[in-house]
């Protein structure tokens, strides 16, 4: 749950992006330039925070007024050498908040954090990851944490929406294998059933959270689970060619017993008048802005 320092929203003095060039940073960047932001992004290319002075370095581009967004990791996060690299990665802006503290911390996490439940997830259920990509974010939020700063930690779910770099299975990979002609190939039958997040409504509740300087956590999940299947079919309407879906044998078991579902009470209750996009419309979007850009 969130607690709101600012009642009523305002920009904060400067809001630096470490992790400018990932797919959440990059559309939050979009969303504050939008309402007139003061941003500083920060990418490897500024700071490697894998390097051994990196929170050193860090630490130098601070500013005691800032509001910092900590999105950037190596993800997915698939094993131990990743999760090195991660460890790294948190130790950096550990050394760096810790030298240099600023007004605000967002962490953008993920739901990978939680365990499997049978009933819609919330905020007040304790994390208990079952993945190393879990672990490695939940080490993050603890590292990020332990510096006692304003914090907030925002765990979006699977995230889609136009120039996704991963094109993981689900909605952007169905919608430009459509595109294509190409076969939809799914795993088992696709039965499994995930909420989905627009990247737009991640970056739109970041920049909420930063402008009211919240504390506390929110899951970043519309509440609605939708079959793989079923996203499949509606990128093949997107594309309107005749595309075939086809299911193919599993090689293990279906991830999260097949079906995950969120709770989005929080969201509601700290935003009341945002409301998450539905999945067929986001896709719509994200095929409507990938086509105007080439």
């Amino acid at each position: 749950m969130l607690t709101h320092h600012r009642a009523e929203p305002a920009l904060p003095d400067r809001t630096v992006v470490i992790g400018a060039n990932s797919f959440v940073g990059k559309a939050l960047i979009a969303r504050l330039a939008d309402r007139g932001a003061a941003v500083v992004p920060l990418t490897r290319s500024d700071v490697d925070l894998t390097a051994s002075d990196a929170g050193d370095r860090l630490a130098e581009r601070l500013q005691p007024g800032d509001s910092v967004v900590a999105v950037a990791a190596k993800a997915p996060c698939r094993n131990a050498d990743d999760f090195l690299v991660n460890a790294r990665i948190i130790a950096s802006l550990a050394r760096a908040l810790q030298a240099r503290p600023v007004a605000h911390l967002l962490n953008i996490s993920s739901d990978a954090v939680y365990g499997d439940e049978p009933v819609p997830l919330d905020e007040r259920v304790a994390p208990a990851p079952g993945s190393m990509h879990g672990v490695m974010h939940l080490a993050r939020e603890i590292a990020l944490g332990a510096l006692g700063l304003p914090l907030a930690i925002l765990r979006p779910t699977l995230i889609y929406g136009a120039s996704d770099p991963h094109n993981g299975y689900g909605p952007n990979q169905f919608r430009r294998k459509a595109n294509r002609g190409e076969t939809i190939t799914l795993f088992g039958e696709g039965e499994e059933r995930r909420d989905h997040v627009d990247v737009a409504d991640v970056a739109e509740l970041a920049a909420r959270i930063l402008m009211h300087r919240s504390i506390g956590v929110l899951n970043a999940a519309s509440g609605t689970v939708t079959s793989f299947r079923d996203v499949a079919q509606a990128a093949v309407r997107l594309s309107g060619r005749n595309v075939s879906i086809e299911g193919r044998p599993r090689s293990g078991p279906m991830p999260h017993n097949g079906y995950r579902p969120f709770d989005p009470t929080a969201t509601t209750t700290a935003f009341p008048d945002f409301s998450y996009t539905d999945l067929e419309s986001g896709m719509t979007a994200a095929q409507a802005t990938e086509f105007a850009h080439g």
